[in-house]
């Protein structure tokens, strides 16, 4: 089985975890997902198989785009429809009141991350402090959100959104922060991601469709997915840990060996160097 990744279209109603575990038994090789999709969330997962995993710190920056239905008039602990619903405010917002709330919310904003996370306090996660009803605070956290745009009304209460934001956005935080401006409360109850980067949900492939027979068909080659210039270097020295000298401007590059993806190589100061390799 060679390296590359696997782009999943994750069902509904099971985890990010579930599905790398499934292809990791699939493969047998190590694997890796790219930006956890909560169970109730489908949509596009991209899964790294072998040394492919190392290529994502490469591509955290990539913009994510989001198929949202977020309902209003009530509030969750989990900010989705998987908590303890609460129904106390139930004031539903217009269309217009939410249109300009959800512009407020583009650009480069301080999120507070759901208690319900696996964002850390002190070392443990939100989600087992939530568990254990443990009183904690999650510190805001800057991200990007690119557009939010709400698409139609689906019912009395729920609205459809169509988001497109930068990695680490909490999609469940936006149907919160949308809701609080208009003196709302409001949770996800329905979220597909439909692209992640290079990867996107017209190109996945169902996760129960997936075989060992048919596994490596799928297998989406790792330089496709890195949006790099190429460096040629000739002198092999490169390879055995040598920077070598070049004329490129400093930046990062993909490498290649004789014809065959070799990883990433730095360039700094007139010098360039094997920064991750694959093999």
């Amino acid at each position: 089985m060679r390296t590359g990744f696997i782009n999943v279209n994750k069902p509904s109603g099971v985890s990010s975890g579930y599905a790398v575990n499934k292809i990791k038994k699939l493969a047998g090789m190590p694997c890796g997902h790219m930006g956890t999709l909560d169970p109730l969330a489908s949509g596009v997962l991209p899964v790294a198989i072998g040394n492919a995993a190392r290529l994502f710190e490469y591509m955290l920056e990539k913009r994510k785009r989001y198929i949202a239905v977020f309902r209003f008039g009530v509030n969750s602990d989990t900010l989705d429809s998987t908590g303890k619903l609460d129904f106390s405010n139930p004031f539903v917002p217009g269309e217009e009141a939410l249109k300009e709330a959800a512009h407020a919310q583009v650009g480069e904003i301080l999120q507070v991350p759901p208690r319900y996370s696996a964002k850390s306090v002190n070392g443990v996660r939100g989600y087992r402090l939530a568990r254990a009803g443990k009183e904690f605070e999650l510190p805001p956290k800057r991200v990007n959100i690119y557009s939010v745009e709400l698409s139609e009304r689906v019912s009395e209460d729920s609205f459809r959104f169509a988001v497109e934001c930068g990695g680490g956005t909490y999609i469940r935080s936006l149907a919160r922060d949308i809701a609080a401006a208009c003196g709302a409360n409001g949770i996800m109850t329905e979220l597909v991601r439909t692209q992640s980067g290079a990867f996107r949900l017209e190109d996945a492939v169902p996760l129960d469709a997936l075989t060992a027979d048919n596994l490596e068909d799928h297998i989406v080659e790792t330089d496709s997915v890195v949006d790099l210039p190429t460096i040629d270097v000739e002198d092999r020295r490169i390879f055995n840990g040598m920077p070598r000298p070049t004329d490129r401007p400093d930046g990062l590059y993909k490498i290649y060996d004789g014809g065959a993806f070799y990883g990433i190589a730095a360039v700094q100061s007139g010098r360039v160097k094997i920064r991750t390799k694959l093999c």
